[in-house]
């Protein structure tokens, strides 16, 4: 068995096996929380092995294969990664629920379709352009995660029901504190990314990248609306789960409309 399809399996056991746990062990305030450190475990390997996994799906003999399946493989071992980690310093059982099945499917669609992108050489200033681009999409994904689970508890808050599912939540002032973390490294990141984009691609302009450009650009604008109002209006709750859920949806349609665009129209 190739070590792609391998490591790719291995992933969606852990996956599973750490999904099925966190939904067992889901932490209810005024509890004592159940111990984090077996999911991490498990969520560990499981992020190891889809590296693994993503990386052979990526480099291939004839060169590096940027599909939407392929891509997207990527951007969703690089998020549960990054849910790991902040799950180090704060509860976020809630979006590790919503977002392991999420990447057991990327996985098994990375492993089952073939890219009809064609392969390219990476030179480093374009190197630089993927990775900020991922990371910041990967921030701001979870950035959009935690957007849905605010606004599922500010309904849940507002209707004065479902106190039970509520209290399987951190404190609302911890998500939306969370929430604007998220936006504003994801801001930074879009930010470099946009730059490396025009300082190492020759023509951002070019049809097949405009489409990307001007929604990557518009979801720009919108976060750091989004931010000004937090600074200098205190725009919070409902607001800000718009403002967030909007420029996530831009980058999107931007990263998801230019890659159908590219492997599906143009070439």
């Amino acid at each position: 068995m190739p070590l792609t399809t391998f490591s790719g399996l291995i992933a969606i056991v852990f996956y599973l096996a750490g999904t099925v746990y966190q939904a067992k062990h889901l932490h209810v305030r005024g509890r004592k929380q159940s111990p984090q450190r077996l999911l991490f475990g498990l969520g560990l390997i499981a992020v190891l092995a889809h590296a693994v996994s993503a990386g052979g799906v990526l480099h291939q003999a004839d060169g590096y294969h940027f599909g939407i399946v392929q891509i997207s493989t990527l951007i969703c071992a690089s998020i549960s990664l990054l849910l790991l980690l902040s799950g180090l310093r704060k509860p976020l059982g809630i979006l590790v629920l919503g977002f392991f099945p999420l990447a057991i499917v990327t996985i098994i669609a990375s492993l089952t379709t073939q890219s009809t992108y064609p392969a390219r050489e990476l030179e480093p200033g374009l190197v630089s352009h993927i990775l900020l681009s991922i990371l910041a999409y990967s921030l701001l994904t979870i950035a959009a995660l935690q957007a849905g689970f605010l606004a599922f508890q500010n309904y849940q808050l507002k209707h004065r029901h479902a106190a039970s599912v509520l209290n399987r939540f951190p404190p609302l002032q911890d998500m939306e504190s969370f929430l604007f973390e998220l936006v504003w490294v994801g801001q930074i990141l879009l930010s470099l990314g946009v730059i490396a984009g025009f300082m190492f691609i020759d023509d951002m302009w070019a049809s097949g990248l405009l489409h990307k450009t001007v929604f990557s650009m518009l979801a720009w604008v919108v976060f750091a609306i989004l931010l000004w109002g937090r600074h200098k209006l205190g725009w919070r709750g409902n607001t800000a789960i718009r403002f967030t859920l909007t420029g996530f949806v831009l980058l999107i349609l931007g990263f998801y409309g230019s890659k159908v665009v590219l492997e599906f129209i143009l070439n």
